[in-house]
């Protein structure tokens, strides 16, 4: 064949790179984090990136790679990431990378390289496994401030569960200027169920993740490919062949062409991509058959030692391959296939007994001398390959220990298949219980732990329910109660009903004191006072405090005190909440206990909230963040205190700022719960501004539409308000009050401030606008409120501010929420009492009131707020002032409302004033927000009306 198998000629990729080069100078403003690069087998990403890589480190960047291997979906935990890592090490050394980072902080790396030293011996899993994705993201931001980093990492579809989950925290969370992450994977190999498929359609809505697919080549583009590869003009009739039975697949052409000068075809693009390696030296395919089933990647010393050859033997035996392009030289004295096609192709040629075989000689020598695969590899190599070789005794034990060294380093989706390995030859190895020094059943609690901690929920219950199948509650309770609280907090992760009667169960099989009862206790003691069950969650803490002196654990007391407070706080007795939050606060700290400290600072900022002391409330929120940083729970007890941070911002009309939070908050993937707290937030501020869509999609996630059944009072009460207010929103107040009718049908409401008085204001409300048309019902509503009123306790400003609400003192209650800085609720409360004012004949007492609401409401861009006050304002002739209008809108925007009262389109608009179409869009929301209309129309006849564009 003339020429060569790989075109010199960079061929129709122009467009591809200069997106790669625009992302990599948006990167270095700070404008961009990621880029995903998606695409067929074949089709060229390597070689792209490749070429992005040189011109990048041509500008003066510093380009690190790593690669997701196959054996990835086996248990290889980080292996981009830990390539990477190696290769800064040898090009800069161990001390040069350490001192990026803070005193300590390389012991976390040490999962990762053992260079690094011991790695910490850190036994919460969620802080070692969160704190390890710290120090990376903290590592590249080091690195970056001396010059331009790109990290590059190939063939995600393989990456393992914890790169998944690294690969989206640093692109959601990496915001440092002058670093770039490019991610390539195979489109094709994504089905339905690919575990890509939603973390790619995640980084998809973060911003600075660009999203770029790279298509087949056209005609054209094959025909220039060809003419690199021959050294000539390929005539038409062969580009036509090759075109039609490539369809445009880079690498399909070069076996194509590889085949011969006659382009004679094989029946199958297997054997395209065999026909490069059937034509080298026997001797050359025998080693790359062994080479195959080591993997994409095997060490040059491994190699020879499976083969039996010398190294001269070997290196005589690979130069063909290499030439031909078929290998390639990696570092590290270590051989890769050019691409995992041409791997898979020869791996699948092997005979069932010489797959064995390989597979074999490959575990004995690793067995011999772990060094001959890199660091932290040894273990997941070894029970891949003695599985491979069907020795299930050896491949056993191999894949007890590599979950085990997985656990070490957090890797625990990673453990899960190792251990179903585990429990699938358990029946084939005689004695295994003894080989690896664990009943099946303990393999099983493993798993669950593993699946529990890897957020693998439905795997978890699997082995949660087959470990107590084999269990018996006579003989070991304290093993079944342990595994029945995890299935409680399975339930609690997805929002399941039941979790209570599951406690109770496992609180009957541990009656004596004990360690096992002390768990069980803290557990449904707290899932009580979530619930509202306060006098029976206080009597269990009373006993799960005694117990925890008696065993002299503090953590567990701190656990209980905690809980405890949250029942001061559904009783609405702040101080107490307070106090006992300050307890557990404190045996935190002397426990050095992230999770305790998070959650305890959490819980005062709820609390500071309730008792309207916002500033404190704000200022611990930033304390709790620095906390969770502190201790690697960023994404526990750190999400909990970023929404608590939201609901002080939203309390006091600081919507946008709670808006970013909570999009910060969501960027970290919280469990089901917490994300359905930060909804509960967003909704909120969405029904003040009258974004119908949003609200309703919203509601739908949250199940509060159909009314899903809930287990905790909080969620209980707050979507129940949601469900009130979206009826009212739509004009529908008998849905509202039949909602209404529905909540006050349950037992018992809570007195926290946040949530029955809340309740009661907001039923007030329905009941006055159905009043005309339902006095029955409404009657009946407001003599049940009275009834839940006449329980609760009003302790606090906020809580008495509600409660003025409630009893119709609407001018208290706007100097009330005046007073504590809450300009929604005081702007409602204004235009309250200006419609009795009204209904009065006070019309001027009217007038003054909504003066003082609508610009409250203006601010807010309360839409729904603004419409009532401007109607009102209108019947009772105090329309607001022109100027007052005239000043809340922006130059601009009267600009753009000037060009949207002559009926042009947004596109024309954007030509006009030489900006965007999406920033015209922004405008023209904000426009309509502001004049609190709905349309386009309306805002013209409101433009007219005011008199906005006379001048």
């Amino acid at each position: 064949m003339l020429g060569r198998s790989v075109s010199p000629v960079f061929v129709g990729r122009a467009p591809e790179l200069a997106t790669l080069n625009e992302a990599f100078g948006e990167a270095r403003k700070g404008d961009a984090t990621a880029v995903l690069l998606g695409g067929e087998a074949g089709v060229g990403k390597t070689r792209l990136v490749q070429r992005f890589a040189d011109q990048a480190r041509q500008a003066g960047a510093q380009v690190l790679f790593g690669g997701c291997v196959e054996l990835s979906t086996e248990g290889l935990a980080y292996a981009p990431f830990t390539a990477a890592l190696r290769q800064l090490v040898r090009e800069q050394g161990t001390a040069q990378i350490a001192a990026l980072l803070p005193e300590g902080a390389g012991r976390d790396l040490a999962r990762l390289l053992p260079e690094f030293g011991e790695p910490s011996g850190d036994g919460e899993t969620e802080t070692g496994r969160a704190r390890l994705f710290e120090q990376f993201l903290t590592l590249l931001e080091r690195l970056a401030d001396s010059r331009p980093t790109v990290l590059i990492i190939e063939d995600i579809h393989w990456a393992d569960r914890s790169s998944r989950d690294l690969i989206a925290f640093l692109s959601r969370n990496l915001r440092a200027p002058q670093v770039l992450i490019v991610m390539t994977y195979r489109s094709d190999d994504l089905h339905r169920q690919h575990p890509l498929r939603p973390v790619l359609a995640e980084l998809g809505r973060v911003n600075g993740v660009i999203r770029l697919d790279l298509p087949r080549l056209s005609r054209d583009e094959v025909a220039q490919q060809m003419a690199g590869i021959l050294g000539s003009t390929p005539d038409y009739a062969k580009v036509e062949k090759v075109y039609e039975r490539s369809e445009g697949i880079p690498l399909f052409v070069e076996a194509m062409l590889d085949s011969g000068e006659e382009c004679s075809f094989p029946e199958s693009m297997a054997d395209l991509i065999l026909s490069a390696v059937e034509r080298l030296p026997e001797e050359t395919q025998r080693v790359l058959r062994v080479a195959a089933a080591g993997g994409n990647r095997v060490g040059h010393a491994l190699l020879a030692a499976v083969s039996s050859l010398s190294d001269l033997e070997l290196e005589a035996a690979l130069r063909p391959a290499i030439a031909g392009n078929v290998l390639q030289i990696a570092d590290s004295r270590a051989y890769a296939f050019r691409h995992a096609l041409i791997r898979e192709a020869v791996h699948d040629e092997l005979l069932p007994g010489e797959h064995q075989r390989l597979h074999a000689r490959f575990a004995e020598e690793i067995s011999l001398d772990r060094k001959l695969v890199p660091p932290g590899r040894a273990a997941v190599e070894l029970a891949h390959h003695w599985y491979g070789a069907r020795n299930d005794k050896a491949a056993l034990v191999a894949a007890w220990e590599a979950a085990q060294k997985s656990f070490k380093a957090f890797a625990y989706t990673e453990a899960i298949p190792l251990l179903e390995r585990v429990l699938m030859l358990w029946d084939r190895v005689p004695g295994a219980e003894e080989l690896i020094d664990a009943d099946h059943t303990a393999v099983l609690e493993r798993a669950s732990e593993a699946a529990h901690a890897g957020g693998e929920v439905d795997r978890g219950v699997k082995f949660i329910k087959a470990a107590l199948s084999e269990l018996d509650e006579t003989k070991e309770p304290g093993r079944v109660a342990n595994l029945m609280v995890r299935w409680a907090k399975f339930k609690v992760s997805k929002g399941k009903m039941g979790v209570i009667e599951d406690l109770r169960d496992a609180l009957r099989l541990v009656p004596e004191p004990g360690m096992d009862r002390a768990e069980v206790v803290t557990q449904m003691s707290q899932h009580l006072m979530l619930r509202g069950e306060v006098a029976e969650g206080t009597r269990l803490i009373e006993e799960g405090l005694r117990l925890a002196s008696e065993l002299g654990n503090r953590c567990l007391e701190g656990d209980l005190l905690l809980n405890l407070a949250l029942g001061h706080s559904i009783a609405g007795d702040y101080e107490a909440t307070l106090a006992t939050n300050m307890r557990a606060l404190e045996l935190g700290k002397l426990e050095n206990s992230g999770r305790l400290i998070t959650r305890a600072i959490g819980n005062n900022i709820d609390a500071l909230t309730d008792m309207g002391r916002w500033e404190e409330a704000l200022a611990l929120t930033d304390e709790g963040w620095r906390a969770a940083k502190k201790y690697g729970r960023l994404r526990a007890g750190g999400l909990f205190i970023l929404n608590n941070k939201a609901e002080v911002l939203e309390a006091i009309g600081r919507w946008d700022e709670a808006i970013e939070v909570l999009d910060v908050a969501t960027s970290y993937g919280p469990v089901l719960r917490t994300r359905h707290h930060m909804l509960r937030v967003r909704a909120d501020i969405a029904l003040a501004r009258g974004e119908f869509d949003l609200v309703e999609g919203i509601l739908s996630e949250l199940g509060v539409l159909k009314e899903r059944p809930e287990d905790y009072l909080q969620d209980i009460t707050n979507s129940t308000r949601l469900h009130i207010g979206w009826h009212l929103l739509k004009g529908e107040p008998d849905s509202a009050l039949a909602v209404a009718e529905r909540v006050l049908a349950r037992p018992s409401q809570s007195s926290k401030a946040m949530l029955g008085w809340r309740l009661l204001a907001l039923l007030r409300t329905v009941c006055d606008a159905v009043d005309a048309v339902e006095p029955d019902r409404a009657s009946a509503v407001r003599e049940h409120a009275a009834d839940v009123a006449a329980c609760l306790h009003a302790k606090g400003p906020v809580a008495e501010a509600y409660r003025l609400s409630y009893s119709g003192d609407f001018d208290a209650a706007a100097a009330a929420w005046e007073r504590i800085n809450r300009p929604h609720n005081q702007a409602k409360a204004l235009m309250r009492a200006a419609s009795v004012a009204a209904h009065s004949g006070d019309r001027e007492g009217a007038a003054g009131r909504l003066r003082t609401a609508l610009p409250l409401a203006q601010a807010l861009r309360a839409t729904p707020l603004i419409v009532e006050i401007e109607t009102l304002s209108r019947r009772v002739g105090a329309t607001s002032p022109q100027d007052a209008t005239s000043e809340l809108l922006t130059p601009r925007e009267l600009e753009v409302l000037r060009l949207v009262a002559l009926g042009r389109s947004n596109r024309d608009i954007a030509a006009e004033l030489f900006i965007s179409v999406k920033t015209v869009s922004v405008h023209v929301s904000n426009i309509l927000s502001k004049l609190g209309v709905t349309s386009r129309g309306e805002a013209a006849a409101a433009a007219h009306r005011r008199s906005l564009l006379d001048a």
